[in-house]
């Protein structure tokens, strides 16, 4: 039976260090620090200013280990580009910031591997809707209007320089 530890933490996207606890946890788990905080930073460099749970999963015996992230949710993502800490309490009435069409295209892509949507043009009204719900504006519109936008294709340039690129996440 393998001796397994599995060390978990909150770094910010490529910008993992060696500082405790992350640093001192690695070395008690017998690996090569400056080796894992590469990969771990090489991992969430695409998610630069936002949180991400790293999960080290290290065989205590061989020394192997997995690397695993845990994505940030929809939301936080949203707060975080709009610098905003929290959802409004009143979406429709109170809004807490504006976010561009291009920071939703952005989301989209890295929450890819969760959603169910088929198109990047699917997936940005999905988060569009998400926008909505916690009282956000994108391009200084109700979200409501901008997904009425995306369907008649006013940003069909704008995802064009994301479709191969969704088409590859």
């Amino acid at each position: 039976m393998p001796r397994i530890k599995v060390i978990k933490i909150q770094v910010e996207g490529g910008k993992a260090s060696p500082a405790p606890p992350l640093g001192p946890a690695i070395t008690d788990a017998g690996l090569n620090v400056a080796e894992v905080i590469e990969k771990i930073n090489k991992m969430t460099e695409v998610y630069k200013g936002l949180t991400v749970t790293v999960k080290i999963i290290v065989d205590l015996d061989t020394k192997n280990y997995e690397i695993e992230l845990e994505l940030p949710t929809v939301t936080s993502m949203l707060l975080s580009m709009a610098k905003a800490s929290e959802p409004s309490g009143d979406p429709m009435h109170k809004k807490i910031g504006n976010i561009s069409i291009e920071d939703v295209v952005r989301v989209a892509l890295l929450k890819k591997p969760e959603l169910t949507a088929k198109s990047l043009k699917a997936a940005v009204k999905t988060i569009l809707g998400s926008a909505r719900s916690i009282g956000l504006t994108v391009e200084g519109k109700d979200p409501k209007d901008v997904i009425k936008e995306v369907e008649q294709g006013v940003y069909d340039a704008i995802l064009g320089k994301y479709e191969g690129e969704w088409s590859r996440v």
